[in-house]
């Protein structure tokens, strides 16, 4: 399988040290416009083959789109970070004009590849390619709220003192401010959250103060590192995990909604089957009508900024 990943910032190496010591991958191709940066990466890593057990992975640093061609998924983190006194409509404009530009550059030399998209806005920029460019929109994949369960299933395994691979939880809706985490959803131990905790005298898990301590998680390591990676690496590789064997693994990652829970030409994280032919199905969950609710302003509160993104850039909406 060869992989593209375009950025070679913090994350886009980060995706790539886990591509190659813990994927299957016959083709990494590391593309940057600043093609020394990834040189340098490129030649560092490649000094690792003969000390670890891991694929000896043919790693190409490159700044030329060509370099793609027949690649089978293409990582996009290339894009601006947000400065001080930027709101994040400016970042959200920036943005989605460069994802764009990228799609049109990766659709000539890799029509059929999936596309996970990780520049953020990550959300607001997978609408944008996904309305302008040929790219399939079940093979346009937001990173979405992966970090953010991530996250959740860390801090509830804390509380409760298990391995977070026991804890079973989403976050859904925009990875960002506006998403929501139902109850309904969350298991530890495989054990509804509310039983476990009483059976093992633990104060039962507040889902309002949950989420608010899985949104303050990404601020707190921001506002120490002015960035996030390793976590946010980690999700990406799960993803392109589930897509290289067809894993058919549920994931909340983002894509263009097409009338699933009467939502449509809207990019929100819900639960999804991914698989060799990327998100292959939003599942359909018995949430209440509060959550539908709470999922429906979200919805809206991402088509306002699509609304002022697509007028200020003129790019389809």
């Amino acid at each position: 399988m060869k992989i593209g990943v375009i950025g070679a910032g913090a994350v886009g190496v980060g995706v790539c040290n886990y591509l190659l010591t813990l994927g299957s991958v016959s083709e990494l191709v590391l593309l940057d416009q600043n093609l020394a940066r990834a040189e340098g990466e490129v030649y560092d890593f490649r000094h690792t083959a003969a000390l670890t057990f891991s694929k000896n992975t043919h790693i190409l640093p490159t700044q030329n789109y060509l370099d793609l061609l027949g690649a089978d998924i293409v990582v996009i983190t290339a894009g601006a970070q947000i400065k001080q006194g930027q709101t994040r409509l400016d970042i959200a404009e920036i943005n989605a004009k460069i994802g764009v530009e990228i799609a049109h550059q990766v659709e000539r030399v890799a029509p059929n590849a999936t596309l996970i998209v990780v520049s953020n806005p990550c959300d607001i920029v997978t609408h944008f390619i996904a309305k302008n460019s040929s790219f399939k929109p079940s093979k346009i994949i937001s990173s979405g709220c992966v970090i953010d369960t991530a996250r959740l299933m860390t801090i509830v395994a804390n509380r409760v003192q298990l391995d977070p691979k026991n804890v079973f939880g989403y976050v859904l809706g925009e990875h960002g401010s506006h998403c929501f985490t139902p109850k309904s959803l969350i298991s530890i131990a495989g054990q509804p959250a509310d039983y476990y905790c009483d059976t093992n005298h633990i104060k039962r898990i507040d889902a309002d103060e949950l989420l608010e301590s899985v949104k303050q998680a990404g601020y707190e390591i921001f506002k120490r590192k002015h960035n996030t990676t390793h976590g946010i690496s980690a999700s990406v590789f799960r993803i392109i995990q589930a897509i290289m064997i067809n894993e058919k693994s549920v994931l909340p990652v983002g894509t263009l909604l097409s009338g699933q829970y009467g939502l449509k030409d809207v990019v929100l994280s819900l639960p999804t089957v991914i698989g060799k032919q990327g998100a292959e199905k939003i599942l359909h969950h018995p949430f209440s009508q509060e959550e539908l609710e709470t999922l429906s302003e979200i919805a809206k509160a991402v088509n306002v900024v699509v609304a002022q993104v697509a007028k200020a850039t003129g790019l389809n909406a």
